[in-house]
């Protein structure tokens, strides 16, 4: 009997690895442009390019879970598949809309399925967190940024405007264009805001996985890196209409750049700091 139970083991083995390097390679070859046109995305786009840094960080989140997700039985179940039939309409829709976030964010409930329907919903569980992170890689939809990008934009120049107007500088606003006495300043699309707002909240998210915060306490981290990533982003245009005012250099090329990456290390830092004053009184998970 025994002899019996471990020659089916042996066997069920290496079915297991051979079944699951072809269920991976179908799906490798499902997506593979669609990932491959993401990928090109992320090194071409500045806005989109935080999202060659989500695949990694999911990978060693799930790397440092392995513990826990591999010590939870085994359980395949075929309710799983209900979540890669969803994940197969999404991807349809998109293929016949031409809508790319559709075809790419369908990937991530793809992999979700996957894991449900061989490993079980408690492993599954276990990985829930990697699996949302991935689907912060996906840029969000060109009508919403579109959206959103106008009236970001005539916010942060109205409250620029007025900050500049507050500390003595001459100071006109027509629409998000600023005019100063010796320069104007267009409030451009990419400095509405929202490149910070989506790394701030995959920020907020790996912040909150860190801290090994309660669930509440995530949330209101990444409901708080919102308003934080706007508060940031006005006070690098505020910062750069009033340094113009001296010297128009200070609005173009290299000093521009820096201003951006000096503010989303301001707002990192205020969002860490935020974070752990919420994690420090908000408990932490079990």
């Amino acid at each position: 009997m025994q002899d019996a139970v471990v020659a089916t083991r042996s066997v069920a083995g290496p079915l297991t690895w051979i079944t699951g390097i072809i269920i991976a390679s179908l799906t490798g070859i499902l997506y593979l442009d669609i990932l491959v046109d993401l990928a090109n995305e992320w090194w071409t786009q500045p806005e989109a390019s935080y999202g060659l840094l989500i695949p990694p960080f999911a990978l060693y989140v799930a790397y440092l879970k392995k513990n826990e997700t591999l010590s939870l039985p085994a359980q395949p179940s075929s309710a799983g598949l209900m979540l890669i039939a969803l994940a197969c309409l999404v991807l349809i829709t998109g293929k016949l809309a031409s809508e790319f976030f559709l075809t790419r964010i369908s990937f991530v409930p793809m992999l979700g399925g996957l894991v449900w329907t061989f490993w079980g919903f408690a492993r599954f569980r276990s990985l829930a967190f990697p699996l949302i992170l991935l689907l912060t890689m996906v840029p969000p939809p060109v009508i919403v940024y579109n959206a959103a990008a106008a009236p970001l934009q005539l916010l942060a120049s109205r409250i620029a405007a007025d900050l500049a107007q507050f500390v003595g500088v001459s100071i006109y606003r027509d629409g998000n264009i600023i005019h100063l006495a010796n320069t104007s300043l267009g409030v451009a699309e990419a400095c509405s805001g929202l490149h910070s707002l989506s790394a701030l909240i995959v920020a907020s998210l790996l912040l909150g996985f860190l801290e090994n915060g309660s669930l509440w306490a995530r949330v209101m981290v990444v409901v708080l890196s919102i308003p934080l990533a706007i508060a940031v982003n006005v006070l690098r245009v505020t910062g750069t209409a009033i340094l113009a005012d001296f010297h128009s250099e200070f609005a173009l090329g290299y000093y521009h750049a820096f201003s951006g990456w000096l503010v989303f290390v301001l707002g990192f830092a205020l969002l860490w700091l935020v974070s752990k004053i919420i994690f420090r009184f908000g408990g932490h998970r079990p």
